[in-house]
């Protein structure tokens, strides 16, 4: 942090800032640089970046976990031009099958059916981060200010004023050389538009006065990689149990592999117990819970949990201002939606500053961020709603409830309508999808 009595530098100037340099934010940062290489964007990470892209990345996006990426993100990834790369390490979803614990009815969605080569693919955070960063350093319209802190904002007539600093904690560690005055130095940036992309604990959200509205699910997620006896053959699983749902994803880059990304959700007054458990007990637990469509259960890997919530902030946007990803709405993770939401969100949000450039208006202008959302507000309440429903529903024990989840696998089993609907959720492309015709560097 500065010191009080260290000056800041004269104030830098630039179109757009966004802190927060998770996939979310650099993501948005090279869907703008596409839409106007002459914007001049800031981005603002309080972890240090690694020195080289041809480093393993470190910092909270970017863990062990892997992300199950949907059509539509795929496709707005071959359109920046980066989908050939992330495609060297990735396992596609060819099928996604839904099923009831306890209840025959279930269905399924296939890429042939639908006409796609794949409904989705999953891609170690890893992977996705080194691939992002890379593009991300190959722009020369983004300045990357990382291992830097964002000390105060202040919201003006004509934009944003921050003051940046040098993330203290980070710099004991990495900086004996270099002096604590050096080390302090604060710099002052204003900005047509702040873009806040740094988690679904922002201080910065906080700063300023916006707030989340809280929906405890009492459940806890466990995250783990599993090891089946059979092939997962490209298919996603998504299981409801009287528990809560779980979900298994495939990995290994290969329809033969026999690895799996596992999301189980529980009771929070289970957890404590369930991660006490030795591998054999909870493969076993698992395996009740989930059935014999792998085979056996044979291997799992380091366990992580942690409590879920629906969360949504309270404003979304203000003049000179605009909350994206997990900052703006954080969901339920086992339909999988979080971060393609937040992607299409971030492609809506490029198009419309594209428009109010080509119009002449402020990138902070209110109606721009306004129109903005006004395309997104069917998505999101779409998105947010199912995810939401979903685990309500299939989580409940009640009977009435029981009975609406077997009438709706009914219809999904006798009306198309229905399972095109669930097909198109599944892919990201049930809301607005953008074709992004404003980025010429093509589909793949």
């Amino acid at each position: 942090m500065a010191t009080q009595d260290n000056q800041a530098e004269p104030k830098k100037q630039y179109d757009i800032v966004i802190v927060g340099g998770g996939m979310v934010g650099i993501s948005q940062a090279l869907l703008l640089s596409a839409q106007n290489p002459h914007w001049k964007i800031a981005l603002i990470e309080r972890f240090a970046f690694s020195k080289s892209s041809a480093e393993a990345l470190y910092q909270p996006s970017f863990d062990a976990r892997a992300t199950a990426l949907s059509l539509g993100t795929v496709q707005v990834f071959q359109a920046l031009g980066l989908w050939s790369q992330l495609a060297e390490h990735h396992t596609a979803i060819k099928t996604v099958h839904v099923s009831d614990r306890g209840h025959i009815a279930g269905t399924e969605i296939c890429h042939q059916k639908q006409g796609v080569n794949l409904l989705g693919a999953v891609v170690e955070n890893a992977w996705l981060g080194r691939v992002l960063l890379s593009a991300l350093r190959a722009q020369s319209n983004i300045e990357v200010l990382d291992n830097c802190e964002v000390n105060s904002a202040q919201m003006l007539v004509d934009g944003a004023l921050l003051t940046v600093s040098p993330n203290q904690l980070e710099n004991d560690k990495q900086a004996e050389n270099k002096s604590q005055q050096e080390n302090d130095k604060a710099i002052s940036i204003h900005c047509q538009l702040l873009c806040l992309a740094d988690g679904g604990d922002s201080a910065l959200a906080k700063q300023l006065g916006l707030y989340r509205q809280v929906q405890d699910y009492q459940q806890a997620a466990i995250i783990a990689t599993v090891e089946a006896s059979k092939a997962h053959q490209g298919v996603a699983y998504e299981r409801f149990t009287d528990q809560g749902p779980m979900a298994l994803l495939p990995l290994g880059e290969s329809d033969s592999a026999k690895r799996c990304a596992l999301v189980w959700t529980l009771p929070e007054n289970d957890l404590e117990a369930t991660l006490a458990l030795s591998d054999v007990e909870i493969l076993e637990k698992l395996q009740q819970r989930f059935g014999y469509r792998l085979g056996k259960f044979c291997k799992i890997g380091k366990r992580q949990s942690y409590p879920l919530q629906l969360q949504m902030i309270n404003e979304q946007l203000r003049s000179s201002l605009v909350v994206l990803g997990n900052a703006a709405h954080y969901l339920h993770p086992v339909a999988g939606q979080g971060f393609n939401l937040a992607l299409r969100d971030c492609v809506a949000l490029a198009e419309a500053l594209k428009q109010a450039n080509e119009q002449q208006q402020s990138l902070g202008d209110l109606s721009v961020l306004q129109r903005y959302l006004q395309m997104q507000q069917q998505d999101q309440d779409l998105t947010v709603n199912f995810s939401d429903q979903i685990v309500k529903v299939f989580s409940s024990q009640q009977l009435p409830k029981q009975l609406f989840r077997s009438a709706g696998f009914i219809a999904l089993a006798l009306f198309p309508e229905a399972k095109e609907f669930l097909a198109k959720q599944t892919m990201g492309l049930a809301g607005r999808l953008s074709k992004l015709n404003a980025i010429n560097k093509g589909v793949a």
